[in-house]
């Protein structure tokens, strides 16, 4: 089975994928409901829904030695688990973009601050810019992906402010955002151009400027 980076996964749940299917079933069922008047179908959408987020509750939650309660990024229902987050969505980190949680919900906040720390194995953190990195193009580079969704996902102007100063200075004089960089050498990355990317900066760009212009300062 493949996460979001088409990397194949460890375990065969993958957490944030999970929720994201919740939260896309009750919009779903929205839709049954209000424009195609289809009540059976929207009813099978929420239990199936509600089926799911029961066992996030049940199975997705670990305890880890220095955050407390978090959600790992894979499960296999059984009891095992790999606790580190990627960079593609849905990722852990993007779960209150995806209206999946709110942005202050506990779990979510200790998950978090795992996600952006060092005990998070794919946590890249160099001379040049630190933040969210994965295994796809090695343990060495920063991800924009990352970078961007902290900030749109992030409540603190001087935390949003970081993201986007960091964007700025390593993009290797070419004026886009790319894949990834190295941690130390933002001259050295991959994808010159990658729409993923610098369509969400633009969005973070957008969201800024109409909830903390002053931040774009």
């Amino acid at each position: 089975m493949f996460r979001p980076s088409d990397d194949a996964t460890v375990f065969p749940f993958l957490v944030p994928s999970n929720y994201f299917a919740v939260v896309s079933l009750r919009q779903a069922a929205e839709l049954l409901t209000q424009i195609h008047h289809d009540q059976e179908t929207a009813n099978q959408c929420r239990a199936l829904a509600d089926e799911v987020e029961a066992a996030l509750r049940e199975y997705a939650v670990v305890m880890h030695e220095k955050y407390g309660r978090i959600l790992p990024y894979e499960i296999d229902g059984y009891g095992n688990s790999y606790c580190l987050d990627d960079p593609g969505y849905p990722s852990l980190l993007s779960l209150p973009y995806l209206d999946a949680v709110g942005p202050g919900d506990p779990l979510y906040l200790n998950t978090r601050r795992f996600v952006l720390s060092d005990s998070n194995p794919y946590y890249v953190i160099g001379k040049a810019a630190s933040g969210p990195g994965g295994p796809h193009v090695g343990r060495d580079m920063v991800w924009p992906l990352g970078l961007i969704m902290q900030a749109l996902t992030s409540t603190d102007d001087q935390e949003v402010r970081q993201c986007l100063v960091t964007l700025q200075k390593t993009h290797a004089g070419k004026g886009f955002i790319h894949e990834a960089f190295n941690k130390d050498d933002p001259d050295k990355f991959t994808r010159p151009w990658f729409a993923w990317a610098n369509s969400l900066f633009g969005e973070l760009i957008l969201k800024s400027y109409k909830e903390r212009a002053h931040v774009l300062n």
